[in-house]
C-alpha cells in the first residue's frame, strides 16, 4: 500500500431565519477551487472532537456561531493525486449572528435559497456531490415556508 495522509475535515452547511443557504467564495490561497464557491469548513485539530472543529471553522471563517446541536448531512471519501486521503463530514445548522469574512480564508460570501444553491454553476465539485446526495424528504424541509 502506497504512504498516504489520512486526514478529516468538517465543513457546515449554514443557513439563517429566513432559510438561506451560505456559501463562501475562497481567497487565492485555495488555487484548486479558485473562482467557485464552497461552505466553510477545514482540516481537523488532532485532539478536539468534531463539533469543536465545526464551531471554531465556522466562527474563524465567516464570525458566525452555531445556534443549534448540527445534523450530520454526509461523510464523504476525497482522494487528492498527492497521497491524501481526506474524510469530510458535513453538517447542517442554523447560523446566529453577521457574516464577517477571514479574507484569507474567502473573498466573497452570499446567501441563496435551497433552489438557488442547487442550480448554481460554481460550487466546489465535492459540496455539489453533497447537495446531490441530500434525500428529497430533507430537501422539502430546507425549502422556505410558503405564506
Amino acid at each position: 500500500m502506497p504512504n498516504i495522509s489520512l486526514q478529516v475535515g468538517v465543513k457546515a452547511l449554514l443557513y439563517n431565519t429566513s432559510r438561506q443557504f451560505l456559501l463562501i467564495k475562497r481567497s487565492a490561497k485555495y488555487s484548486s477551487i479558485v473562482d467557485q464557491w464552497d461552505i466553510p469548513g477545514g482540516r481537523m485539530e488532532p485532539g478536539t472532537n468534531l463539533l469543536t472543529n465545526l464551531v471554531r471553522e465556522t466562527s474563524d471563517e465567516t464570525g458566525l456561531t452555531i445556534a443549534y446541536q448540527p445534523i450530520l448531512l454526509a461523510a464523504q471519501d476525497i482522494f487528492t493525486k498527492d497521497n491524501q486521503h481526506i474524510v469530510c463530514l458535513t453538517y447542517l445548522s442554523r447560523a446566529k449572528g453577521v457574516v464577517t469574512l477571514n479574507t484569507d480564508e474567502a473573498i466573497d460570501y452570499k446567501w441563496c435559497s435551497w433552489t438557488e444553491l442547487t442550480r448554481h454553476k460554481t460550487l466546489d465539485p465535492y459540496f455539489r456531490e453533497i447537495i446531490r446526495q441530500v434525500p428529497l424528504p430533507l430537501q422539502k424541509l430546507l425549502q422556505p415556508e410558503r405564506a
